[in-house]
């Protein structure tokens, strides 16, 4: 018993010395909810139908659940983010058993060229390629597996786009 009494107090400094690092709130010395953002429609050069209107929905939406920046919605916003989807693309990863030819899971990427000013100065705020994926079970057509998939690849890349704005990784 006298042993215990001496580890707890080891104990409770190392797990607390595991948290001197961490920072509640904004990593790039913003205020939480300071600025506004304003997402405009991506603009879709895929092949893939509705993808954009995904996109620009599910950015939206991660913003407003990060709560970094608020989203502008009545008024113009503080930084104004613009994109372009350049590239969808399905990989077969596994193949039915019975007909090696014939794929049966994929995994979807995405990639969306991403620009971010500063609506007053005109200053880039991040302009680059950001990466999104998700996995597709194909169900009884791939046409409606992928339907059902893209908000939840839109929804990885809007993840992507925040995380790289939240933590000013530019």
């Amino acid at each position: 018993m006298r042993v215990l009494y001496l580890f707890l107090p080891g104990l409770a400094v190392f797990f607390l010395a595991g948290c001197a690092g961490y920072r509640l709130g904004p990593v790039n010395d913003a205020v939480s909810g300071d600025k506004t953002v304003e997402v405009q429609p991506f603009n879709n050069l895929t092949f893939q139908p509705r993808l954009g209107e995904a996109v620009t929905q599910g950015l939206r939406e991660r913003l407003q659940v990060d709560g970094t920046y608020r989203l502008a919605t009545r008024e113009p916003g503080d930084l104004v983010i613009t994109g372009v989807i350049r590239s969808y693309e399905p990989e077969g990863l596994g193949y039915l058993n019975r007909d090696s030819a014939t794929v049966q899971n994929y995994r979807v990427s995405v990639t969306a060229h991403v620009v971010v000013r500063d609506r007053v100065s005109g200053k880039l705020v991040l302009d680059r390629d950001v990466k999104g994926h998700t996995l597709v079970n194909v169900g009884p057509d791939l046409a409606s597996s992928e339907r059902q998939a893209a908000p939840l690849l839109a929804a990885d890349l809007a993840q992507n786009i925040v995380e790289l704005l939240a933590e000013g990784a530019w």
